[in-house]
């Protein structure tokens, strides 16, 4: 399976947007930094459709070495967790699926034209009026 560096990040992005590459490069570090910093923080971060990063604590537990048999405490820590959001698993089940490819936020390519994408803004509405039905009925 080949790997795909974060050089290999900043020039796709800036191929697909016309950008140069230093600015995508101090963007996308920057993002980055962020990330960190929030995780750091304790902060879950969240990314509709994407996924979800959160801090989590493993618990202190007894382990054995497999050479001497001996039992040895392992001290509990804080692991980070990510939880891929529904257009990844989209995505990574059928990577054919027009979903997989990349594209502009909030547009969608038609021949080479931008057009608007309102399916997400469609179903996050959906999304809130299930949530109001709800708390209306309930």
């Amino acid at each position: 399976m080949p790997t795909t560096t974060k050089k290999d990040l900043i020039d796709m992005v800036a191929d697909s947007t016309g950008q140069k590459r230093t600015t995508v490069k101090r963007t996308i570090q920057s993002f980055l930094d962020h990330v960190i910093q929030q995780l750091s923080e304790g902060n879950r971060i969240e990314f509709r459709d994407f996924g979800v990063f959160e801090i989590r604590d493993r618990r202190p537990r007894m382990a054995q070495n497999p050479k001497t048999l001996e039992r040895v405490p392992v001290p509990g820590k804080k692991i980070i967790k990510f939880k891929s959001g529904r257009l990844m698993k989209q995505a990574v089940e059928d990577p054919d699926t027009d979903k997989a490819q990349p594209r502009q936020a909030g547009s969608t390519s038609n021949n080479g034209k931008l057009v608007h994408d309102q399916s997400h803004e469609e179903t996050r509405a959906e999304g809130h009026n299930l949530i109001s039905s709800r708390h209306a009925n309930g």
